[in-house]
């Protein structure tokens, strides 16, 4: 029997992938599983039927009208969607009245000023938004809607910097038309929604009154944290290489992404050895010398500087000289 689309569409997204099944009665099947059993929703086939994979090894499926079933839907995960906050902060005088021009703060600034920030955005929500946050105020009966339960504005201090985030908790997987959907429907709120009134109320800080701005006009943007903050590693880096600790002589291997350092089995016992050692095994793996330099650096300041990308060495390789400083 053929099921049309737009109900197949509708029980996949009320019913994720995850949710866990509890049989209550099967049908006509001649070896059917026990009442009480339970298992997890691979999927919804095209006839309409739910994959179940049960808990006790078995593979049937279960069919709307013939087997009788609880579907309990997966527990949320959370989805953080990061945007860069500014503030205007205005000073107050002797006598306690505040200045009429406001100082631009930026968000590494802002991170001395995480809890009442973050005090002040839990005030400014409200009753209506108890259960689903932002949510509350989306209006549209859709896919977003069914798989979004919650969205909620906090803080965050990531890399020395303080991030407004949008908290989301998320049932299934969001399709990238979602994530595209989410992200316009949370800027909306971040620039002339909740964001706008939030804008407007005062937070009291040492000195002054504080505005805190979660949408800018000029260099914003909203991403997700493997958007953010995802290590962006330069090209051309092998997966490994070999160097020595410039204090010890030490034979190390560091790998590509990791920080610091793992103790190499052809660690020799001597210093002289050892970089004669890391040479030829770098060699062996046709790591060049700026590829080695570029890993050492990578390794010990992170590998989003400058220096862990192998472009910026002009180096000969009569010129490298083993050692390395991690201690």
């Amino acid at each position: 029997m053929k099921i049309a689309k737009e109900w197949l569409d509708f029980l996949r997204e009320q019913y994720p992938t995850g949710s866990r099944i509890q049989l209550r009665e099967m049908g006509s099947d001649p070896a059917p599983i026990p009442p009480g059993s339970m298992g997890t929703l691979d999927h919804i086939d095209d006839a309409g039927q739910f994959r179940i994979i049960w808990d006790n090894g078995r593979s049937l499926a279960l069919v709307i009208g013939e087997d009788r079933f609880t579907v309990h839907p997966p527990e949320p995960t959370l989805l953080k969607l990061y945007m860069p906050l500014t503030a205007d902060f205005y000073p107050r005088d002797e006598w306690g009245d505040s200045s009429d021009e406001g100082e631009q703060w930026d968000d590494r600034t802002l991170t001395e000023y995480e809890d009442q920030i973050l005090s002040a955005l839990v005030k400014n929500r409200m009753p209506e938004e108890r259960e689903r946050g932002l949510m509350h105020w989306y209006g549209e009966p859709d896919s977003l809607d069914a798989k979004v339960r919650s969205a909620e504005f906090t803080v965050e201090v990531r890399n020395r910097r303080l991030w407004g985030v949008a908290e989301c908790r998320v049932i299934g997987e969001l399709s990238s038309k979602d994530l595209a959907d989410l992200k316009d429907y949370i800027s909306g709120q971040a620039s002339d929604g909740w964001g706008e009134g939030f804008e407007q109320r005062e937070i009291e800080v040492d000195g002054g009154e504080l505005y805190v701005h979660l949408w800018q006009r000029d260099n914003w943007s909203i991403q997700t944290e493997q958007e953010r903050f995802a290590t962006k590693l330069a090209e051309g880096l092998p997966e490994l290489c070999f160097s020595t600790l410039q204090t010890t002589g030490q034979l190390i291997c560091i790998r590509r992404g990791e920080s610091g350092y793992y103790p190499s089995e052809w660690e020799t016992g001597d210093k002289e050895r050892n970089v004669e050692e890391a040479d030829r095994l770098n060699e062996r793996l046709g790591v060049t010398p700026a590829q080695r330099l570029a890993m050492e650096i990578g390794s010990m300041a992170g590998w989003d500087v400058p220096g862990a990308d192998p472009k910026n060495y002009e180096i000969q390789r009569k010129e490298q000289i083993g050692g390395m400083t991690l201690d």
